[in-house]
């Protein structure tokens, strides 16, 4: 089974460089043409399945794809939540009182989801739902921190490891999930 990650394509400018987590934001212009290219790349794949967060601005990236499949939109692709430091720069959350003291620390402190909830909901949704689909080439159409975290998941490296790994606008990165190591992971 092939799984094409898909990070949604440049927000509006207000947006950018903050923790947006569960906003509802849109694509800006230019996001959306990063879109529509990166549309016409994937119109040669041929894909089983599509999921995709059910926010603004993954919907609006899969809307430049013009693929013709059914498509399960789903909270459980979201980003993590950051509660009420949504919206913020990283210099705006330390000017709440806040201090950057290494990774982990950093998103624990902040306010919102539990990062090992967030995790478990990435794992669980992939395995459980995901990689049980009878479907072997899907489309995932979501945002940078599931993408790190599934792949802090898939390669087993912390959570700081996978995020050292920028994973830009409107980019791409396919992974294999293998059905019966999936099966021997749940053992």
């Amino acid at each position: 089974m092939t799984i094409t990650l898909v990070r949604h394509g440049e927000v509006e400018e207000a947006f950018r460089g903050k923790y947006n987590g569960h906003s509802d934001i849109a694509l800006s212009l230019y996001g959306k043409s990063q879109a529509k290219e990166l549309g016409k790349k994937l119109q040669k794949e041929k894909f089983d399945k599509i999921y995709c967060s059910d926010l603004r601005r993954t919907r609006e990236t899969l809307k430049e794809f013009s693929l013709k499949l059914p498509t399960i939109f789903t909270r459980k692709l979201r980003e993590k939540s950051w509660g009420i430091h949504e919206g913020k720069s990283f210099e705006e959350i330390e000017a709440m009182g806040i201090k950057y003291k290494n990774f982990m620390q950093w998103i624990e402190d902040l306010d919102g989801e539990d990062s090992t909830l967030y995790k478990e909901r990435i794992r669980e949704y992939f395995y459980e739902v995901i990689a049980k689909d009878n479907a072997q080439n899907i489309l995932v159409v979501t945002h940078a921190g599931v993408i790190s975290t599934l792949l802090s998941i898939v390669n087993r490296c912390s959570l700081e490891e996978a995020f050292n790994t920028k994973i830009e606008y409107a980019s791409l990165t396919k992974i294999s999930f293998d059905p019966v190591l999936i099966k021997l992971n749940e053992i």
